[in-house]
């Protein structure tokens, strides 16, 4: 029987309808960010910010936080080679219980920030919490988010913990709490050209900003003679050509309700503006391979097309066997993330062939300034010379060391002594 007064059901009351809401704009505010990047990139990512006119640039184990207008955050997603992501903070205060946690994630106005058709994840970070559960704390903040929509609009974002729209970030001290919307979206190493690779591929920040970190911006030939897929190739690419690592994919920004998309296509004509013709015979690479020959021609066909595969003179080979380009007057750069295994076959048959890479290098590569990205601690007594200079860095959660060698004519087993670089230990 239906009800004359409602047209629903007898006893059944009709379901709120859900409400609409209007963007609000974040303006030209001062906003704060934090960005993470591979360890002992910091320095590094710091000089980029700075570049983009951010401002309060400090730095922090594994990244740098700073503030700028929103637009600011749109920048970095575009133009940082080294930024593994772009946090924006929404909220902070001191906590010590989850209900406090809950209260300071309610606190923020979601549903003006984007839709109901928006999948979310929310993933904790902490250092020296007091909490039991970590997972206990991402459920409470999901709840304060969902609790958040059901109360303006009646309805509700799914969560999509494999590859959500929008990635809510808590970041938790012994007693503070700090609430961050992700701006990137997927990581900002995955620049989008990967077309194929090969086993355990080099994070594409790590690698250019081990270019940048040895401040190599395309004045010098560079020589990565066991290129795997390409990603030094790739990344050196886009710095000699000054094209934003950001150019050709999407971000978490642009599913905002504030989102202005004829601003983001300035941002983005701006920067192609800048790109330049990447130089015949700057860039070269190497390997055994041929799986990895033909991965490095597919990514580098899909970032820069067939000029840049025919730009980029591609060998196949052992290193040892192997003649490099002429340096020129300013030296050449050799990197390289050489194979090192952990099974102690592999390491045996690594250590075993550490010589003849050394007796290479002595006959190969007078001028050259060889960098050598690895986690095997033996690598420099291997080949049988002392590094200039031995930086730490991540590959991933891989602790590695970047080993520098200046090569001399002559005996190039002791060079001159240098003062470090900043970031850099001997």
């Amino acid at each position: 029987m239906m009800s004359e007064r409602s047209g629903t059901p007898e006893g059944r009351s009709r379901p709120r309808p859900t409400l609409s809401i209007r963007a609000r704009s974040v303006g030209d505010a001062v906003q704060r960010f934090f960005s993470p990047c591979p360890r002992g990139l910091e320095a590094v990512l710091a000089e980029e910010l700075t570049a983009l006119d951010a401002a309060h640039v400090a730095e922090a184990p594994g990244g740098v936080g700073f503030e700028g207008p929103f637009t600011l955050g749109q920048q970095v997603c575009l133009h940082s080679r080294v930024a593994s992501r772009v946090l924006w903070r929404l909220a902070e205060a001191e906590y010590r219980t989850e209900a406090d946690l809950y209260r300071l994630a309610r606190s923020i106005d979601w549903p003006h920030l984007f839709t109901t058709r928006e999948t979310i994840r929310v993933q904790v970070d902490a250092v020296r919490a007091p909490l039991r559960s970590l997972d206990f704390v991402a459920l409470r903040v999901k709840d304060a988010v969902v609790d958040a929509f059901r109360a303006a609009m009646n309805a509700r974002p799914s969560v999509d913990t494999a590859r959500p729209d929008m990635r809510i970030h808590v970041f938790l001290t012994a007693w503070r709490a700090t609430i961050y919307l992700d701006l990137a979206g997927e990581a900002l190493f995955k620049r989008g050209y990967r077309r194929d690779t090969v086993a355990a591929p080099l994070r594409e920040n790590l690698a250019a900003g081990i270019l940048l970190l040895k401040k190599w911006r395309g004045e010098r030939v560079l020589l990565d003679p066991m290129m795997g897929s390409g990603t030094f190739l790739a990344e050196a690419a886009m710095i000699a050509t000054g094209r934003a690592p950001g150019r050709d994919r999407h971000f978490a920004f642009e599913r905002l309700r504030a989102h202005d998309p004829d601003a983001w296509r300035a941002l983005r004509m701006a920067a192609d503006r800048g790109v330049r013709a990447l130089p015949d015979g700057l860039l070269h690479g190497n390997d055994t391979d041929p799986q990895a020959i033909r991965a490095t021609r597919a990514n580098l066909t899909a970032l820069g097309g067939p000029a840049w595969v025919e730009a980029i003179r591609i060998a196949e080979g052992p290193v040892e066997q192997m003649t490099p380009p002429e340096a020129g007057p300013s030296g050449g750069l050799l990197v390289c993330n050489p194979p090192y295994g952990e099974r102690l076959e592999t390491l045996a048959a690594l250590h075993a062939w550490y010589p003849d890479l050394g007796r290479w290098m002595k006959h190969s590569l007078t001028g050259w300034t060889a960098c050598f990205l690895t986690a095997d601690r033996e690598f420099p007594s291997g080949i049988g010379f002392k590094p200039a200079y031995r930086t730490p860095l991540y590959n991933g959660p891989l602790e590695c060391r970047l080993y520098e060698f200046e090569m001399y004519a002559g005996s190039r087993r002791a060079g001159p002594a240098r003062r470090p670089r900043p970031a850099e230990r001997r």
